[in-house]
């Protein structure tokens, strides 16, 4: 007989959380062996029991090795042969690209059923991709819009400028008047930018923006007036 799949379990809401461990026990073979709530409490159950996937949120502030790609980093540096499948509600080619080039191949959207979430560590387990419905339609929608493109989204100085200053709470009026710009194009300038990203609404910006540490970073320029991804 084989032995089971151990699976860990993270993320910071306790629905989410029970409903995830509810799902992966729907699948035969998979054993819950691991919760934690913020990365502290992550880090430690990985140093302190054996898992053979981890599934884990990608917003889980509050704890000692931080959370959203910061956190991904570092499991990947100090787990390197661990499959992770991240639970996110982001569905943009940016973040998808940066998680990719950390080595994570699954990544399951909370608004899918939480039945994807065993299919994905499933996948991962046997060193496939797997992406859930809304992820992929996203992608695929991208790459249709981009000319097949979608994995080259980049930035320019001024768009990055304009998106710090948006998420650290100023409006299109302030930013205008701080970078002595037009309203028009400080507006066409966030509204292009949320486009390369595979954005539609502010909240999906802001998160982005806490996932790539762009929230903990200064709002000034850079001063290279070069491309960021």
């Amino acid at each position: 007989m084989q032995d089971p799949l151990r699976v860990g379990v993270a993320d910071d809401h306790p629905v989410i959380l029970f409903g995830a461990e509810h799902a992966l026990l729907k699948f035969p073979g998979l054993q819950i062996v691991g919760r934690a709530r913020q990365s502290t409490e992550l880090v430690k159950m990985l140093q302190t029991g054996a898992c053979d996937v981890l599934v884990t949120d990608l917003a889980m502030p509050g704890g000692q090795y931080g959370d959203g790609l910061q956190l991904i980093g570092y499991l990947r540096r100090n787990f390197p042969d661990l499959p992770i499948v991240v639970l996110t509600m982001l569905e943009n080619a940016a973040l998808l690209k940066r998680l990719r080039e950390l080595g994570v191949t699954s990544v399951v959207n909370k608004s899918d059923d939480l039945s994807h979430i065993g299919l994905a560590v499933q996948h991962v387990s046997r060193k496939l991709e797997y992406m859930s419905p809304s992820v992929k339609a996203a992608l695929d929608a991208l790459r249709m819009n981009s000319g097949g493109k979608g994995d080259e989204v980049m930035l320019s100085r001024r768009e990055l400028e304009v998106v710090r200053l948006f998420v650290s709470g100023m409006t299109i009026k302030e930013i205008s008047e701080q970078l002595n710009r037009s309203i028009k194009t400080i507006s066409t300038q966030k509204n292009t930018a949320m486009r390369k990203l595979g954005i539609d609404r502010d909240s999906e910006l802001f998160q982005y923006a806490q996932s790539n540490g762009l929230l903990n970073l200064s709002s000034r320029a850079p001063d290279d007036a070069g491309d960021v991804a």
